[in-house]
């Protein structure tokens, strides 16, 4: 059966088939392997941290009403009544006209509610100290449960955990999280034409590429990549590999049976498995157009373009956010968190309406004004377009181009 590819859908729409699908199950993980990975759900707080007033600073604990308007020409005098040790909890109460010596991270007394840093008192000896710099309550103090109040939701499912993350969940005690688990994704690349890298240069045929750069997205997006090597356009063959990966991964990308001449082995492959569908058949983005969505058995499988540009367009664009959405990052394909610079567009990028444009883009650095953007063009199938730019700039579907002069958004990449 012929598949046309002239039916596509909006990129918008492809999003929505993408969002679909489920997220990965959840494990439990030591906090040490959770870096990068989603949270699968809420982490509370098991107890206030810090469990107890604490000092920020070498210095003097006070109650801040002794050291009120204090300065250098007229200062407080209080009296030192214990020196206290960082790990030691103290059983008195802090009178009024009293202080007590604290290191940083020392707990500070009853009655005391304020540091006053060493810098800003002076020993006068027998035990008086001259406090030269008024203090407010709460200064140079961490307060009980000012980092994590027992009870409270520190953070949420669908968070993605950072190394300032497990910084805060190693100081609760906190040994193992649930996470979703990595998504396992199988990378096959298809075409007679393809060879291994380390295959001598010979007119008709091309080293794999996709396979190489897939694998550094798929990693990076968060996800553990999984090579099946080159297939041959050859059906059989292809069944067999995908039926493969398909029950070894939870997502599959094939590259190269989405061009015009090949697309119907991709197509004829998912059909062929046990429960599949065919989802999208085109998406109106370019570079990427011939780009395949179909599910088999509840998983994803994703017929990508052969050509070098286009199926590192369709994985920046659409592949790793579905990656880090089906890790279970809440608002994955959201563009608020691309890295953007502003530009000054630097000749005009015509448009055809009715898709989204990605134009890679080279940045041109100037002194007091924003950078210049200068539009990299080329065929899909050439690689320096993406080597020579430093992001991408997109073009609504909407518009017919932008102009010279015109304050561009520009995605780095």
């Amino acid at each position: 059966m012929s598949h046309d590819f002239f039916n596509i859908i909006s990129r918008e729409e492809f999003e929505s088939l993408l969002a679909s699908f489920s997220a990965t199950d959840a494990v439990q993980v030591p906090i040490s392997d959770a870096f990068g990975l989603v949270l699968a759900a809420d982490i509370i707080s098991p107890e206030d941290l810090p469990p107890a007033n604490r000092s920020c600073m070498d210095g003097y604990a006070v109650n801040a009403r002794d050291a009120f308007g204090a300065t250098e020409a007229n200062p407080a005098y209080l009296e030192c009544c214990a020196e206290l040790k960082v790990d030691e909890n103290p059983d008195f109460t802090l009178k009024s006209g009293e202080c007590a010596a604290i290191a940083t991270g020392g707990t500070l007394p009853e009655g005391a509610d304020a540091v006053v840093m060493v810098e800003h008192t002076h020993e006068l000896g027998s035990g008086t100290i001259e406090i030269r710099k008024s203090s407010a309550p709460g200064e140079h103090a961490m307060l009980k449960g000012e980092d994590a109040a027992k009870g409270d939701t520190v953070f949420r499912a669908g968070h993605k955990v950072r190394f300032q993350d497990v910084g805060l969940l190693a100081a609760l005690g906190i040994k193992n999280v649930s996470i979703h688990k990595k998504p396992r994704t199988g990378i096959i690349s298809t075409g007679d034409e393809l060879v291994k890298i380390d295959s001598p240069q010979k007119v008709g045929t091309i080293r794999d590429v996709n396979s190489h750069t897939l694998r550094c997205l798929v990693s990076e997006a968060g996800a553990e990549p999984v090579n099946y090597g080159i297939v041959r356009d050859e059906l059989e063959k292809l069944k067999s590999t995908l039926k493969q990966a398909v029950a070894e991964n939870d997502l599959v990308l094939l590259s190269g049976g989405s061009s015009v001449g090949m697309r119907d082995l991709t197509v004829q492959a998912i059909e062929s498995m046990d429960d599949s569908e065919i989802l999208a058949h085109g998406v109106a983005i370019s570079p990427g157009k011939p780009t395949i969505l179909g599910r088999v058995g509840g998983k994803p499988v994703l017929g990508l373009p052969g050509q070098v540009t286009s199926v590192q367009v369709v994985m920046l664009s659409l592949v790793m956010p579905f990656i880090r959405h089906i890790m279970g990052q809440k608002n994955a394909f959201s563009t608020a968190a691309r890295p953007l610079v502003q530009a000054e567009l630097g000749r005009n990028a015509p448009s055809k309406q009715g898709r989204e444009d990605y134009v890679r883009m080279k940045l041109i650095q100037r002194e007091n004004e924003i950078p210049l953007a200068q539009p990299v063009y080329g065929k899909s199938g050439l690689l320096k377009t993406m080597v020579q730019a430093d992001g991408l700039m997109i073009i609504p579907a909407d518009t017919e181009g932008l102009y010279a002069g015109d304050t561009v958004s520009i995605w780095l990449i």
